[in-house]
């Protein structure tokens, strides 16, 4: 039966006009925001759900990978969050576990301090355009559809959702046929100090041993001697920005996180009992536009350096099999540049992308989309919205060295000198 398509249209009220709107509230937008509110700009900053933090709160993937670098409002967050892993130099790498209910309240506080007025419960529907700009976004809110009118717009979705809506080209997954990294279900353990009733839920499963689990390894981490146990085990494949896996990736990776804790549970956790299962199913990989340029394999294994850099990481090649096989890529990498002009789609003057829906392959975003490497591109993102509004440049013409100042200037720090 052929789909049934309805032209919708609505007239839409206006709630807001700020220099820079930023949708999405993970790492890369809650970044943006800040960088450009520092820049003196007004900035609103969009959030389908109750909470900033991403993945890093919403999925619970309360660890930040090692990077190879802790600077800028990363380096902020640290040393003001976690104060006992901030390393004395730029060019040291860190992987902390955090909690995510403090890091929520701490970027609650944060975005207070740093006059951003963060909007929750707002969920992008749609664009307006104009000739080669973004007028304004079309959000859902509780009180309805609302649009949101601004200078430049920064899309921090994750699905480069504005981006796609604007018309810009992308694609998904790995260039064979499309399919991204599968989805994976974090959840914490806590001990109680006393063996706990072993319990499985109908439907689950019941693994034997290491080779029947949905990675074929155990991979959880348990940092701070509190007996709290932060689980990275399970693994469905799906695209995050689909509709049809989304709705299967909820059930099947709860399904396994029950399967998984009953097997901890009998294989050295026997006095563990589950803390918190996450809201949300993390996603890894969805949509990449084509922006300027796009970040290659090859840059991240040779170890490009670009003029316009605005992030570097050392983070590793790391591809969870797309077809939710029991392997993993894992490559090490010496580190490399992210330039500023993966994060510019072609056709617009006034968007940009960040975070880890910005113009990269498959293997070369599965370096680049950790927390601390997001929290990087935003910050580049909403300095260079900022100029671009005070120059009145097109995003493309943002001028390398007023961004690598204001960058400067923010605390970031690069780990070698560009040409």
């Amino acid at each position: 039966m052929a789909s049934t398509q309805y032209s919708f249209t609505r007239n839409v009220d206006t709630h807001s006009r700020t220099d820079v709107v930023v949708i999405g509230g993970g790492p890369a937008g809650t970044a943006a925001a800040i960088a450009a509110a520092r820049c003196g700009k007004t900035v609103a900053l969009l959030e389908k759900s109750a909470q900033l933090g991403g993945m890093g709160t919403l999925a619970n993937v309360s660890i930040f990978m090692p990077v190879g670098n802790v600077t800028g409002i990363y380096r902020e967050i640290i040393a003001e969050m976690l104060a006992a892993f901030l390393p004395d130099g730029h060019d040291q790498s860190i992987a902390p576990q955090y909690s995510p209910f403090l890091l929520r309240q701490y970027l609650n506080e944060k975005m207070k301090k740093e006059n951003v007025q963060t909007f929750f419960h707002s969920e992008f529907v749609g664009s307006v355009t104009e000739d080669r700009r973004l007028k304004a976004v079309v959000v859902s809110t509780r009180e309805g559809l609302r649009a949101f009118e601004g200078g430049v717009f920064i899309d921090a979705t994750g699905d480069a959702r504005v981006a796609i809506d604007a018309g810009v080209p992308y694609h998904a997954g790995r260039e064979s046929d499309g399919l991204t990294q599968p989805m994976t279900l974090m959840f914490t353990m806590q001990d109680t100090g006393k063996p706990v009733k072993q319990v499985l839920p109908e439907g689950c499963y019941f693994y034997h041993d290491v080779a029947e689990l949905p990675q074929g390894r155990r991979l959880y981490w348990e940092q701070h001697g509190d007996g709290t146990l932060l689980v990275n085990m399970s693994r469905v494949k799906a695209n995050g920005a689909k509709l049809a896996d989304v709705n299967f990736a909820e059930t099947e990776a709860l399904r396994q996180v029950f399967s998984i804790a009953h097997y901890l549970q009998r294989t050295g956790f026997e006095t563990y009992a589950i803390a918190h299962i996450a809201p949300q199913t993390g996603v890894r990989e969805t949509n990449q536009i084509e922006g300027l340029y796009t970040l290659t394999e090859r840059d991240v294994v040779d170890g490009a350096r670009f003029a316009d850099v605005v992030a570097q990481t050392n983070y590793e090649i790391d591809i969870h099999s797309p077809d939710a096989q029991k392997t993993t890529d894992e490559r090490k990498v010496d580190g490399y540049d992210i330039p500023y002009r993966c994060m510019v789609p072609a056709a617009y003057d006034n968007l940009l992308v960040a975070g880890r829906a910005i113009s990269a392959t498959h293997v070369a975003m599965s370096s680049m989309r950790v927390q601390a490497t997001c929290y990087a591109l935003g910050q580049a993102a909403g300095a260079a919205a900022a100029i671009a509004l005070d120059d009145g440049d097109a995003a493309k013409d943002v001028s390398m060295a007023k961004l690598h100042d204001i960058l400067e200037r923010q605390g970031v720090r690069f780990r070698v000198t560009t040409t």
